[in-house]
């Protein structure tokens, strides 16, 4: 395969629900935006679409995943790996909203 080749950049490009829940372990309390994707099209003529937009905060052992039509659940780390599990996702971008300063001061 080339390194052009869209299944080596995929793993570049896009992070799964466990990578996102541990992307977001390190960084508890920072609100992010995610973009779920899906492949669409076939062979050659196959393209990646962005899907919906999740807002993601991971306060303590909860996961608050806010959709598109702005209805925020909390969420397990179980039942966020049920409910994403097959989900692909742009790479996390901060909001700039912090909902708890813990992190910043090392307090739980």
């Amino acid at each position: 395969m080339s390194p052009e080749s869209p299944a080596e950049s995929v793993a570049e490009v896009f992070i799964s629900a466990a990578e996102l829940l541990k992307f977001l372990r390190e960084r508890g309390g920072q609100e992010y935006r995610a973009v779920t994707v899906r492949r669409e099209g076939k062979g050659k003529k196959a393209v990646w679409a962005e899907v919906s937009p999740y807002l993601f905060t991971l306060r303590g052992e909860v996961v608050e995943a806010t959709g598109p039509s702005g209805q925020t659940r909390q969420l397990s780390p179980e039942r966020f790996l049920e409910v994403f599990g097959s989900s692909l996702f742009r790479p996390a971008e901060a909001t700039g909203r912090m909902t708890d300063l813990g992190p910043l001061f090392g307090t739980e």
